[in-house]
C-alpha cells in the first residue's frame, strides 16, 4: 500500500524496471526505442489482459505522442524551412555579420548566447527564445569557435533550465507549486532565488568545464550532423546585395515586433510560438516569391517538404520514447484505459507520494526526498505536470518541520523542471537540439553530468537554508 491510500500496483512495478533499462541503456550509449515498445505493451498486456488491445495499445501510444510533440515538430520544421532559403539566397550570411564583431570566441559565443536566452525566456518562455535566437546566432557561434553542440547547451541550460525553473515573470511554475502547497506565489518565488542562483551558476560552469575539455581534446564536431545536410550553397543570382541586406533588416524586425506582440498581448507559451510559427511562414513565402520569381510556387513547396524532412527524421527515434513516458502520467487512461488504482495520480506520481511516505522527517532528508521527487516526476517529460505534486509533498513536509516549506516547494520545482522541463529529457530537449542540427540525445548526455552535479550542490544548500 502506498502513501495516501494508493495501491502500487503490478503496473507501478513494471514501469520502474523499464525505467531503469531504459536508463542503464543510455548511460551505455545504447538505443532505447525496442526497450520503450516492449515497455508499452508489457503495461498494456498487463493492464487489460488483451493480446490484441495490448498490440493496437502500442500504435495508440506513438499517435498519441506525436499529438503532444506536433507544435514543436511544425515549430521546428518550419524554421528548418526558413534557415534553408536564408542560407540559399546568402540572406543569413549578411544578418550574422554584426553579431561576428561581438561574439569573437567560443567563451563569449556561450556566455552571450546563453544569458540572452535566459533573458528573452523569462518574458516569453524558452520554445519561442529557442526559434528566434538559433537560427540567428548559431552561424555566428560556429564562425567563433563553439561547436553545434555547445550552442544547444548553452540555450537548453539558460532557456529550459534556469529560466524555466525560476519563471519569476511569467510565473506560471511558482503559481502551481504554490497552490498545491498551500503558500503564495511570492514566498516560492522569494525561495527560489538563492536555490536558482545556484542551481544555474553551477551547472552552466560545470558545463562549460566540460565543453572546453573535450573541445581542446578535439573531441567536439563544429557543425551539427545529426540529420541531413543544412547548408546549401549560396546562389548569388536569386537576390542582389542591396535585396539581401533590405531582409537581412526586415526579417529580426519582424520577429522584434513578434516580440512586442507577446508583451502587449500577453502571448506565452504555445501562444507565442504559433505566433513566430506563423511569422516565419510568411517570410518563407515572401523570399521564395522574390528569390525564385515565377518558380516562387513550387519552390515553397519544395522548402517546407524538407523542413518537414527534417523535423520528422529528428523526432522519429524520439516518439516512442516519449509514448512510453507519457504513460507515466496521464497518458495512461488515455492509450491504455482507466486501469490503474481508484485513487491514483498517474503512475509516476503515485511513485513520488510512495517515496515521502516511507523516508523519516528530517530538514536533510526532506531537502532529498523532493529533489528525487521532482527528478523522478519530470521523467514525463514535461517538468510541469509534476510540480503540483511536489508543492503537495512540500507542504507535507514543511508542517511537520515546523517550517521550510516554500523552501522545499521551490526545490521541488527546480528539480522537475531541470529535469523534465528541457534539460535531460531527450524529447524535452528537441527544440534546442534541432535548431543546432544535433542529437537530441548526445545533448542529454552532455547535460546529464552538469545537471546531476548541480542538483546535488542546490540540494545541499537548501538544507542549510531550512
Amino acid at each position: 500500500m502506498g502513501a495516501l491510500g494508493v495501491d502500487l500496483s503490478a503496473l507501478h512495478w513494471i514501469y520502474v524496471v523499464f525505467i531503469v533499462l531504459i536508463i542503464g541503456f543510455m548511460v551505455k550509449r545504447r538505443d532505447t526505442t525496442l526497450i520503450c515498445i516492449i515497455g508499452i505493451f508489457m503495461l498494456a498486456i498487463v493492464a487489460t489482459g488483451d493480446l490484441t488491445a495490448s498490440i493496437s495499445g502500442v500504435f495508440n501510444s506513438f499517435i498519441y505522442a506525436i499529438t503532444e510533440l506536433l507544435s514543436t515538430i511544425l515549430i521546428i520544421s518550419i524554421i528548418v524551412a526558413m534557415s534553408r532559403i536564408l542560407m540559399k539566397t546568402g540572406i543569413n550570411e549578411v544578418m550574422v555579420s554584426p553579431f561576428t564583431k561581438i561574439i569573437k570566441n567560443p567563451t563569449l559565443a556561450y556566455w552571450t548566447i546563453g544569458i540572452l536566452m535566459m533573458i528573452i525566456s523569462w518574458f516569453f518562455w524558452p520554445s519561442p527564445a529557442v526559434a528566434l535566437l538559433g537560427a540567428v546566432l548559431l552561424p555566428v557561434a560556429i564562425r567563433a569557435g563553439l561547436p553545434a553542440l555547445g550552442v544547444a547547451m548553452a540555450m537548453n541550460l539558460f532557456g529550459h533550465g534556469i529560466a524555466l525553473s525560476g519563471d519569476f515573470v511569467i510565473q506560471g511554475a511558482p503559481k502551481l507549486t504554490a497552490d498545491a502547497a498551500g503558500i503564495p506565489v511570492s514566498e516560492v518565488i522569494s525561495a527560489s532565488i538563492p536555490l536558482v542562483i545556484v542551481m544555474g551558476v553551477v551547472t552552466t560552469i560545470v558545463a562549460f568545464y566540460f565543453l572546453r575539455r573535450d573541445m581542446k581534446r578535439g573531441n567536439m564536431e563544429m557543425v551539427g550532423s545529426f540529420g541531413e545536410k543544412v547548408v546549401d550553397e549560396v546562389n548569388e543570382k536569386l537576390l542582389t546585395l542591396g535585396q539581401r541586406k533590405f531582409f537581412a533588416l526586415l526579417i529580426p524586425l519582424a520577429f522584434i515586433v513578434d516580440v512586442v506582440a507577446m508583451s502587449v498581448f500577453n502571448l506565452t507559451g504555445g501562444d507565442a510560438t504559433a505566433l513566430v510559427g506563423g511569422t516565419t511562414v510568411f517570410i518563407l513565402l515572401l523570399l521564395a516569391l522574390f528569390a525564385h520569381k515565377n518558380d516562387g510556387l513550387e519552390k515553397t513547396t519544395s522548402y517546407l517538404i524538407e523542413g518537414f524532412q527534417f523535423g520528422f527524421k529528428v523526432f522519429g527515434p524520439v516518439i516512442p520514447i516519449a509514448a512510453f513516458f507519457y504513460l507515466g502520467d496521464s497518458g495512461f487512461g488515455k492509450i491504455i484505459g482507466e486501469y490503474l488504482p481508484a485513487a491514483s495520480q498517474g503512475i509516476v506520481n503515485d511513485l513520488g507520494v510512495a517515496l515521502a511516505a516511507i523516508v523519516p522527517l528530517t530538514a536533510e532528508v526532506a531537502a532529498v526526498t523532493l529533489t528525487a521527487v521532482g527528478t523522478i516526476t519530470g521523467l514525463d517529460g514535461s517538468g510541469f505536470s509534476g510540480i503540483t505534486l511536489a508543492g503537495s509533498i512540500a507542504n507535507l513536509f514543511g508542517t511537520a518541520l515546523g517550517e521550510g516549506t516554500a523552501t522545499l516547494t521551490a526545490l521541488g520545482q527546480i528539480a522537475a523542471i531541470w529535469v523534465g522541463g528541457g534539460t535531460l529529457v531527450p524529447w524535452a530537449l528537441i527544440p534546442a537540439a534541432a535548431i543546432c542540427n544535433v542529437s537530441p540525445f548526445e545533448l542529454a548526455r552532455r547535460n546529464f553530468l552538469p545537471v546531476v552535479i548541480g542538483l546535488v550542490v542546490t540540494t545541499i544548500v537548501a538544507m542549510f537554508i531550512l
